[in-house]
């Protein structure tokens, strides 16, 4: 950890325009092994926020600092280095179709020479475990439902043993009993492997039963950012509006 950059990931100011202003002076942090959440409406710049961390964009001005290193200049080998520190969980699960579910997970193992085939399969059967899929292992994508493609692309992202998992919108589009599974999933990996997180959802119960803190981003600020508890009694009317609706 550089004493500079305490915190696992943090933005300092950040802005970022595209035709319109979707970032506005954003700073938040991350600890290490803390699971925040970032809310609010859609088009507020929640996933633009995952696209910085994952140097896919770079900030018009401000620092975005990614596992204790500022990655805001960093070329892309440089980012390639992080990315293997840092995995996102894509929204549409980004699965190969030809491919079984094990051979999906697999896929993040090819790179690793310190695995032999036998530890790779063991590390595929173990993921699947985890995820409570081992009787869909020699299924394709096509044959399960969107809510399990999210369970894969959970596994397929651990496989790959990072330090911090990105989340984009895990249980949207998927019934009540599998957003309980996800979020059920998101928190044992929390607890049993102390990863760093960021999730990005609507879904405040998913919010209220996984992160530590949440980060509020309104018309591209970040309005509030503190412990979850402390969202409910916030003074701002926009946050008032959002849990309101979320009530109805």
């Amino acid at each position: 950890m550089s004493e500079s950059y305490p915190h696992y990931i943090e933005f300092r100011h950040v802005h970022k325009t595209f035709d319109t202003p979707v970032l506005v002076d954003v700073s938040f942090q991350v600890n290490a092994g803390e699971t925040v959440a970032i809310i609010g409406r859609s088009g507020v710049g929640k996933s633009v926020t995952l696209a910085h961390i994952m140097g896919f964009l770079k900030p018009d001005s401000g620092r975005v600092i990614v596992a204790h290193e500022d990655i805001t200049d960093y070329p892309e080998p440089e980012l390639r280095r992080i990315r293997r520190k840092v995995t996102m969980v894509f929204q549409s699960g980004a699965l190969f179709d030809s491919l079984t579910i094990a051979e999906n997970i697999l896929f993040s193992l090819e790179l690793r020479e310190d695995y032999d085939e036998e530890n790779k399969l063991e590390v595929v059967n173990g993921l699947l475990r985890m995820v409570d899929l081992e009787e869909y292992a020699d299924a394709y994508p096509s044959d399960i439902s969107t809510g399990y493609k999210r369970a894969v692309a959970i596994a397929r992202a651990l496989a790959a043993q990072p330090e911090c998992v990105l989340y984009d919108e895990p249980t949207t589009m998927v019934d009540p009993i599998m957003s309980d599974h996800i979020a059920s999933l998101m928190l044992r990996l929390k607890h049993h492997l102390h990863l760093t997180s960021i999730v990005v959802t609507h879904d405040l119960d998913l919010m209220r039963r996984v992160a530590d803190r949440v980060v509020f981003l309104h018309e591209g600020r970040a309005i509030f950012s503190g412990p979850v508890a402390e969202l409910e009694n916030a003074d701002d009317p926009n946050i008032q509006e959002f849990l309101a609706l979320d009530r109805v």
